[in-house]
């Protein structure tokens, strides 16, 4: 993809995030690595329903802005994007959002690690919730740091939802599947709890991963495990 064309899919997934009510008024932020000092990312205090090519700014792996139109700079979250970058080599893309479902749990202080749902465990694994930073300081890339290495999915304490990829579409569709479990997850407690699968089957899902080209960290039954 050109970097024309990577900056029109980061406006339509940020458009697609503020239509599925994942982000109100400036929350939220999008990232994709273009080489290995370039950065496109979404602008500070811009609704992501508003954000158009030209207002995507190109900073280095430093934080460094290297082209942006005057006025615009880069989220103060930049730091958690950059952390993931830094940590690891496959990552491509970062997104930071708030899907209310998932980020439910991330105030609620519950972890998602249970294994109910046959396309949650095998696309996303078991997701952890990093502990408390605040924002736009060094003690939220400092939190998520130690989990990014057997995770592609992360909930933020009282924060929202953070998710990596190789691309911009994987982050995207992990965002997608993690607040889907959310919900599913949360109407089920209401109607009397979760049904976790048994630990063969949990197993048997987890091999198959290979078979359906996922890729990434993807942790296995960390119940057991830890």
């Amino acid at each position: 993809m050109t970097k024309q064309e990577i900056k029109l899919q980061i406006c339509d997934i940020c458009n697609k995030m503020w239509q599925l009510g994942w982000v109100a008024a400036n929350d939220g932020n999008v990232s994709v690595k273009i080489s290995d000092n370039e950065i496109i990312a979404t602008p500070t205090g811009i609704s992501k329903s508003f954000i158009t090519p030209e207002k995507l700014v190109t900073i280095d792996m430093d934080g460094n802005i290297l082209e942006a139109e005057e006025g615009y700079r880069p989220s103060s979250e930049i730091k958690m994007h950059l952390c993931c970058y830094k940590e690891r080599e496959d990552v491509g893309s970062v997104i930071h959002a708030h899907p209310p479902g998932a980020t439910s749990f991330a105030v609620a202080h519950v972890h998602m690690d249970n294994y109910s749902m046959i396309e949650s465990i095998i696309a996303i694994g078991s997701v952890p919730i990093t502990p408390y930073g605040t924002p736009s300081t060094n003690e939220v890339p400092d939190a998520i740091r130690p989990y990014l290495q057997k995770h592609d999915v992360m909930l933020l304490e009282n924060h929202g939802a953070l998710t990596v990829g190789a691309d911009l579409l994987t982050a995207y569709y992990r965002m997608e599947s993690l607040e889907l479990w959310a919900k599913i997850e949360l109407n089920a407690r209401i109607l009397g709890g979760v049904k976790e699968l048994s630990r063969e089957n949990i197993d048997r899902l987890i091999g198959m991963r290979g078979k359906y080209g996922v890729t990434g960290k993807h942790p296995g039954y960390q119940k057991y495990n830890d």
